[in-house]
């Protein structure tokens, strides 16, 4: 099985730097747009062969077009949501983003009991997107799809793929930033386990990318 992790296009929350991370969300912009309208040339020709969005409108918008050119539907799986703000929800200041990011950075470092008010904490997050991620493969291989995406949010990718990805690690994934329709390809089962192929285009370099890490400070933009 071959999925694609991909994160959603631009927003204006993205452009001012806000935790906006709860149900409908904002909008794609104009540049998020094109940046969807360009999935189609990346994973157009690729084989795939099923779609999964989370809730929120910019991952939808996002997977439009590369479903309208396949012919397929989006199934909407609310587990690909982003990691919860709660009450640091539309915060763009450098206090509480750092806050939403130490809180990622303990999850990926095996303190799942840690949460923003609010918020949930790590055992719920990752109980609901393995819940998602194989539903979506079960889908999938009801109808003979081996190549599947799931459009989703930039810390929910990264936390989820540096718990869960065999060749992945805590490290890398704080050091390594995923932009805007940045996609994540895995191979593997949610039986078996995953493998990362490439990340964002790269062919997958983790102790490199681990070695450059600072921790959670290292984020080098919005991720949400």
């Amino acid at each position: 099985m071959r999925l694609h992790l991909v994160r959603h296009g631009q927003t204006p929350s993205n452009v001012e730097h806000l935790l906006d991370t709860a149900v409908p969300g904002a909008d794609l912009t104009e540049l998020g747009r094109a940046q969807a309208d360009a999935l189609v040339a990346e994973l157009g020709e690729g084989g795939v062969g099923a779609i999964s969005a989370s809730p929120l409108v910019r991952t939808q918008q996002t997977a439009a077009p590369l479903a309208a050119h396949l012919g397929l539907g989006v199934a909407v799986l609310d587990g690909l949501r982003e990691i919860e703000a709660g009450d640091l929800e539309m915060r763009g200041d450098e206090a509480s983003v750092q806050r939403y990011l130490a809180v990622v950075a303990a999850w990926l470092h095996g303190d799942l009991t840690v949460a923003e008010p609010g918020a949930e904490d790590g055992r719920t997050f990752f109980a609901r997107y393995d819940r998602a991620v194989a539903d979506a493969v079960e889908a999938a291989r009801a109808q003979g799809v081996d190549t599947l995406v799931l459009v989703s949010h930039g810390a929910a990718i990264r936390t989820w793929a540096g718990a869960r990805v065999g060749n992945l690690s805590a490290g890398f994934v704080i050091a390594t930033g995923l932009e805007n329709t940045g996609v994540v390809t895995l191979t593997g089962t949610p039986e078996d386990g995953w493998t990362c192929e490439r990340w964002a285009g790269a062919v997958l370099d983790p102790v490199a990318a681990e070695a450059a890490g600072e921790g959670p400070a290292a984020e080098p933009g919005p991720v949400f």
